[in-house]
């Protein structure tokens, strides 16, 4: 942020980001801006989302108080369950992605939107500062991640999608977390008949388009893909990649460093982690069992065997099996 002397009058112009690349787990550019831009984004974050807030519909969950990614998955299976009638009729998903949304959204059109909504010229002309100051290459596109703004504008750009969805399209079952979203349905052709008019309206009202090997209709009964979990109608499985490496960052490093791991240090590991299995368990009936899967993740693929994913047992210790079986590949390595 600085002040630009334009026609003898000071201005204030948004800062240059700095980009870096991260992995979580699949690559993402990251833009980060300077700390009085951030200062900004945080003020303007705290004036406006409040006002948009009240504007979005219930059943979108990405980025707002109260709300995340348990509430979407708990919101996810209340309406299998009341779609279903208690799991006595054949639910039917469709499951939607937007390619490259955040690198797609028009600048041009958001601002439209912002303008529509805030009658106020300089806090409108203050957001669009900020939309402008991004540049991805491709002219007025885009939002920078790392922006505590370009979570709500993303909001505010999807409402339009989720006001379609609603008042259009009239699908009672329906939940979106960003650009992933999730309609359920006892009618298999019923929700065959949203795909072309969503993709009509993502494209001519904000130029955007799904991913065309990220839409699918599956029933929740064969195993529903959702915010990172597998979906049943009697258990979730959590599935996320590399989840070994951010629940086990620990035990990889030590045994990096002690270039050998002996069956008595392993034994150790497996013993310390089998101590938290059951405080694990209490606190993951309270979070969908994310803390207990990542516990689990942390075996190996051993642990990904459906028998254990299920029911929630651990693989056995090493004194348990002998080397060569494959609980002891999992982490002996």
């Amino acid at each position: 942020m600085r002040q630009v002397n334009i026609g003898g009058v000071l201005v204030i112009q948004h800062g240059t980001y700095h980009a870096f690349n991260i992995s979580d787990p699949k690559s993402r550019n990251i833009h980060k801006a300077s700390v009085r831009d951030r200062l900004l984004h945080h003020a303007i974050h705290r004036k406006l989302y409040p006002f948009f807030d009240k504007k979005f519909i219930s059943d979108s969950y990405s980025c707002r108080v109260g709300k995340g990614t348990h509430r979407a998955i708990d919101r996810f299976r209340a309406y299998a369950y009341c779609v279903s009638r208690n799991h006595t009729h054949t639910v039917w998903t469709l499951k939607c992605d937007i390619r490259k949304f955040f690198a797609s959204v028009d600048q041009r059109i958001l601002l439209d939107i912002i303008v529509r909504h805030i009658h106020d010229p300089d806090t409108a002309w203050l957001v669009g500062q900020i939309v402008s100051s991004f540049n991805s290459g491709k002219s007025c596109k885009g939002l920078p991640l790392g922006n505590l703004t370009s979570q709500l504008l993303a909001n505010i750009y999807m409402n339009e999608f989720d006001q379609f969805v609603k008042h259009t399209l009239k699908a009672k079952h329906y939940v979106r977390y960003a650009d992933d979203f999730m309609f359920l349905s006892r009618d298999e052709e019923w929700l065959a008949s949203f795909i072309p008019r969503i993709a009509e309206f993502l494209k001519l009202r904000l130029a955007l388009s799904l991913h065309p090997n990220k839409v699918s209709i599956k029933s929740f009964a064969s195993g529903v893909d959702f915010l990172g979990w597998i979906h049943f109608s009697i258990t979730t499985v959590f599935y996320e990649p590399l989840s070994n490496e951010r629940c086990c960052g620990w035990w990889k490093k030590r045994k990096k460093e002690k270039k050998s791991c002996s069956h008595t240090s392993d034994y150790s590991c497996m013993e310390t982690l089998r101590n938290y299995e059951h405080k694990s368990k209490e606190w993951s009936r309270k979070n969908n069992g994310e803390s207990h899967a990542r516990l689990r993740a942390g075996f190996g693929a051993y642990a990904w065997e459906p028998r254990f994913l299920a029911c929630g047992t651990l693989p056995p210790l090493v004194s348990e099996a002998s080397n060569n079986s494959p609980a002891t590949k999992g982490f002996l390595m």
